[in-house]
């Protein structure tokens, strides 16, 4: 008898609709994009090895890949992107670029040196298994390196909509997506096979003149909700007069004395390399010489 799937978080259709509306002005709201494509190429810096062919995952309007091109360490990559209009931009831009989905590789096993993802993976409705086919991509010793966003993304946006709704309609609807935390990305990476797994957090505070510039940019970059129909679950629309309400509850609860309002963002990194007999191996429990309170103690085994 084979296990049931849990019924989907996102519909993949509206995420890739999402994206291919806001992609005509993708750059002038990606700021997001921007910085961690910067961090991606600094990190992959502090690794001494040089990539033939990487994959992009998730790639947007090609952004990571051409840093990564620029970088030196990468002599080609290939761009997998979910909304035809990015795809096309990532194209443009220079890059080798499939139109597919995150959560279905379509490559053959051990195809890349180096693949990397850059603000995608909080939307896969299966995290462990999309995980799982990037490590089965990569070659012996192939890197993976990429980030997402984490749960503790939004709060304060998340927190005005809960109150304005419970305000004004006496319950709330989903509104911002459930986001991993560091200890789930971490877990995760360890069960996808991946050798040397390590996952740690960046915190990011960006300021606003108003909520709805927030607003501006979460829909310019294609991040708005994109849930999948439920059955019994109660969706509202954000109707004006909820919006209002929550923008006012926004502006009290989380602004700075100079009027500004603060957004928080959590970027959760992951890396982890492709299996390989060379690789250093952990030691088998109880095969240690030294114990550890004989190391922190100083004291030398007899």
């Amino acid at each position: 008898m084979t296990a049931k799937q849990p019924p989907a978080l996102f519909d993949r259709v509206h995420v890739a609709q999402n994206r291919d509306r806001a992609a005509k002005r993708f750059r002038e709201h990606a700021f997001l994009k921007v910085r961690e494509s910067s961090h991606l190429v600094e990190r992959l810096g502090d690794v001494s090895r040089h990539f033939p062919l990487a994959l992009d995952l998730g790639a947007h309007d090609g952004q990571a890949g051409q840093a990564l091109l620029a970088s030196g360490q990468v002599d080609q990559v290939v761009a997998l992107e979910r909304s035809r209009r990015l795809a096309g931009m990532a194209c443009r831009n220079g890059l080798m670029t499939l139109i597919g989905d995150e959560e279905g590789l379509p490559f053959a096993p051990e195809s890349f040196d180096l693949a990397v993802s850059v603000l995608v993976l909080h939307w896969v409705n299966d995290l462990p298994g999309a995980l799982v086919q990037i490590r089965q991509v990569l070659k012996p010793d192939g890197l993976f390196l990429g980030c997402l966003l984490g749960g503790g993304t939004l709060n304060e946006l998340r927190i005005a909509l809960i109150e304005a709704e419970s305000e004004l309609c006496g319950g709330v609807s989903p509104r911002i997506s459930p986001l991993p935390r560091l200890q789930d990305v971490a877990g995760l990476m360890q069960r996808a096979g991946f050798a040397l797994p390590v996952a740690d957090i960046e915190h990011v505070t960006v300021r606003y003149s108003s909520p709805m510039k927030l607003f501006e940019d979460l829909r310019g970059i294609g991040e708005q909700a994109a849930f999948a129909p439920r059955e019994g679950q109660l969706r509202r629309p954000l109707s004006r007069r909820l919006l209002a309400r929550a923008m006012e509850i926004y502006q009290a609860r989380f602004s700075d004395p100079d009027g500004k309002v603060r957004a928080s963002f959590e970027i959760i990194w992951m890396s982890g390399w492709g299996p390989a007999s060379h690789q250093p191996k952990p030691l088998k429990p109880g095969s240690a010489k030294t114990s550890l309170a004989d190391a922190v103690r100083g004291r030398k085994p007899v």
